[in-house]
């Protein structure tokens, strides 16, 4: 599964509204982890087309990083229908990111 961009307008049809697993990215293009994590981000999306995966650009969307309390990046959040089930910060290796969908 592709991984969507999200932007103040699709915001609310992709996340707000959307039910079912949705998977986070918060990121910025300047942030080298963010660039270390994002083939692993669609490596992972490809694998589980169960959830949605999604990307929001802080620099972009900072309205978007306050609402979920972003003060790091990448930070990866995991919701079911509408609510966050986990959030890890950094960068991490696959498994440990798959841990947070697996929960």
């Amino acid at each position: 599964m592709k991984v969507i961009e999200i932007t103040k307008e699709n915001y609310q049809k992709e996340i707000e509204n959307a039910e079912g697993k949705i998977f986070i990215d918060f990121y910025a293009d300047w942030c080298m982890p963010c660039k270390r994590m994002s083939p692993i981000v669609d490596q992972i999306a490809e694998e589980n087309p169960d959830v949605k995966f999604v990307k929001v650009n802080i620099d972009e969307n900072e309205d978007l990083a306050r609402t979920y309390g972003i003060m790091s990046i990448p930070t990866f959040v995991y919701m079911e229908d509408g609510a966050v089930v986990s959030k890890k910060i950094g960068m991490m290796p696959k498994e440990e990111l798959m841990n947070l969908i697996k929960k």
